[in-house]
Parts: structure tokens; C-alpha cells; sequence
């Protein structure tokens, strides 16, 4: 339940959801309305989507956190005000917002001034939000809110996995791993799009057949022994394999990966390989490779791809701004498929 604090006496209300403090409930809030600087731009959010990092950041789990913030790196909305006139070209249109911030110049690799919205700066939990006005983007025609809100992060992390680092080309085999949550569940729908043979692997029996009626081919639990021979017997090897929690089941995907494979990491939710079979690495002539988030570049052609294939986030459910510890809440667990959404 919220504890709801009243800022404002007179005359319009921004309600936004904020971290006070870490291991304690959000709390909504009534602020000014927001202002924006040179080179900013306000967004009147329509929807918010929840990621596992704003899980994490309530934990207390994440690097430089300094409450009290609003959390939210995905928002999908509309422009009300600029702080510059050279972008008041933007005001009235309807954007989603790239979260990943001050990039740099190389988009090899992000600078050292990289940081993404929600953290430090207020994020999108939130009827209102500031943002840099370089960080707006047209919202796909054919997304709704929702849909529009669900893409950004997970979208643009998915894009360059696949593609800009994982160089994934019609034809081949993809093996998704951890299928259902956000990034995993938006990376299927793009390797599909592309013309790729994708499977997928879960703990979920029932995530695996979801998988299926999106457009994968087969998909494996991982809890099964056996599961990786199964999977060769059935690909032949694979290609490209995108995995986010490497851990103790990384010698299986080592294992699964075709000679002159590509296994591409975007995160190590179950921390690093207990061990890593280098002699495999070298003799298979395998690619490890590391990515997170992306460039201005790849969030611009990860929206080009979007609109080029029609490609729609799939939105497990969609909850109200104030129903937003709940939202949290289930991602603790990731029963979802897909990503959970705030209505603003």
C-alpha cells in the first residue's frame, strides 16, 4: 500500500511515485509540474513499464542510489514542453523515450558518463517527466501506449544482442535463453521477425509453449536432464545463443553452441560460471561477448526494425500508476511473460 504525501496545496498535481528510502514500500506524491532546462523537454506519460532493475534498486542492490528518486526507465508519452526553441518541434508529438543517457561518441561501448533514467535522475514513474531532448524518438504508429512504453530498455538491449553484437542473419539458429522475461520475450519476437530459427529454454513448461505460439520453433527446460543433447540433436548446433544469467548453467550454452558460435551476454542474474572450458572456447572458435543496453545508433535502427516488421512487445499485464509496489512485487518472482506496464 502507498503512504501518499501532499506537496502541492493550490492548483495543478503531478502525482509521481518516488523511492524514499531502500527496503520500504514507494511512495506517491504530489510535486509541482515540471519545468524543463535548455536542451530538456517534458513528457506527459501516458504509460511506464517496470524492468528488474527497478527491483533491484528498491533491494538496495544497485550501485549509487540516492533517494529520494522516481524510479522508471521506460515511459511512452507526450510532449508538452521544450527548453530550448530549436527543439520545440517535439511539442504535441507523440514519443517514447530512449533511457539510456549521455551514451558518448563510440558506439562500440558506452562513456563513462552513461547512466540510465530512473537512476540518478526522476525516471517514469510518474504522470510527468524531464528528459533530455536528444533522448526523444517518434512512437511506433502501430504500438499502443502500453505496447509503445514496453519497448525502449528491453527493446534496444534485445536489438543489440542480436544484432549489432550478435550479428544474427536470416536462417540461422538462436537459442533465447530465460524465455519470458522482458528482454528474452521482446529478443524472440525480433529473431522471428528476422527470419531466424529460434528456439527458446525456461524452467516453465508452459513459458516454452507460449514461445511456441510466437513463432518459435521448439524450446527446452532447462531443469530436464539431458536438455542440451536434446537441443543439438535437434538444431545441429547453434549460432547465436543471447543469455542473461550465465551462473552455473554456462558450460551448457558452451556446450549447445555450434562451431564458430556467438554467445552474447546482457546481464549474470545467477552470478559467474562456476567454471569456463576454455579448451572448448578456443577449439569451437567461440565468440563471448558482452552487452548492455545500446547506442543512440542501435535504439534508432531497433525502432527502424520495429516499424520495418511490425514487431509488438508482448505486455503480460497492465496495472494503474498506484498499484506500482505490486508491480515491483511480481518481479521478484518473474512469473510474467513479457513486461508488466504502468497506466499513467
Amino acid at each position: 500500500m502507498f503512504i501518499k504525501i501532499n506537496t502541492v496545496k493550490n492548483g495543478y498535481q503531478m502525482k509521481c511515485v518516488t523511492l524514499t528510502q531502500v527496503k520500504s514500500p514507494l511512495v506517491i506524491s504530489d510535486r509541482e509540474p515540471l519545468k524543463p532546462g535548455a536542451g530538456e523537454a517534458v513528457v506527459r506519460l501516458h504509460a511506464a513499464a517496470a524492468n528488474r532493475r527497478d527491483f533491484w534498486i528498491t533491494r538496495g542492490m544497485y550501485p549509487g542510489i540516492e533517494p529520494p528518486v522516481v524510479l522508471g526507465s521506460d515511459g511512452a508519452g507526450v510532449v508538452t514542453a521544450c527548453g530550448t526553441s530549436s527543439d520545440e518541434h517535439w511539442i504535441d508529438q507523440e514519443v517514447v523515450i530512449n533511457p539510456g543517457v549521455d551514451w558518448g561518441e563510440n558506439d562500440v561501448a558506452q562513456s563513462q558518463d552513461f547512466k540510465i533514467l530512473g537512476l540518478p535522475d526522476d525516471g517514469t514513474f510518474a504522470e510527468e517527466v524531464i528528459v533530455p531532448a536528444t533522448q526523444l524518438f517518434a512512437k511506433p504508429d502501430h504500438l499502443n501506449w502500453e505496447q509503445a512504453a514496453a519497448l525502449p530498455l528491453a527493446g534496444v538491449t534485445a536489438f543489440r544482442a542480436l544484432f549489432t553484437k550478435g550479428l544474427l542473419k536470416e536462417g540461422e539458429t538462436v537459442v533465447i535463453s530465460g524465455v519470458g522475461g522482458g528482454v528474452a520475450s521482446i529478443a524472440l519476437t525480433m529473431a522471428v521477425a528476422s527470419g531466424a530459427k529460434v528456439f527458446v529454454t525456461s524452467s516453465s513448461d508452459e513459458k516454452i509453449k507460449r514461445a511456441v505460439e510466437l513463432g518459435a520453433q521448439g524450446g527446452f527446460n532447462y531443469q530436464v536432464d539431458g536438455w542440451v543433447k536434446e537441443l543439438n540433436r535437434s538444431t545441429g548446433g547453434v549460432n547465436l545463443i543471447l543469455d542473461s544469467a550465465a551462473g552455473g548453467g554456462y558450460g551448457n550454452l558452451i556446450e549447445a553452441a555450434a562451431f564458430g558460435g556467438r554467445i552474447v551476454n546482457y546481464g549474470a542474474t545467477t552470478g559467474p560460471p562456476e567454471q569456463l572450458d576454455m579448451f572448448k572456447v578456443f577449439w569451437k572458435q567461440l565468440s563471448l561477448l558482452g552487452s548492455t543496453m545500446g547506442s543512440p545508433k542501435d535504439f534508432q535502427e531497433m525502432l527502424d526494425f520495429v516499424v520495418a516488421h511490425r514487431v509488438v512487445p508482448i505486455v503480460d499485464q497492465v496495472l494503474p500508476l498506484k498499484a506500482t509496489n505490486e508491480a515491483i512485487e511480481l518481479l521478484k518472482s518473474s512469473p510474467q511473460f513479457g513486461k508488466i506496464v504502468l497506466s499513467v
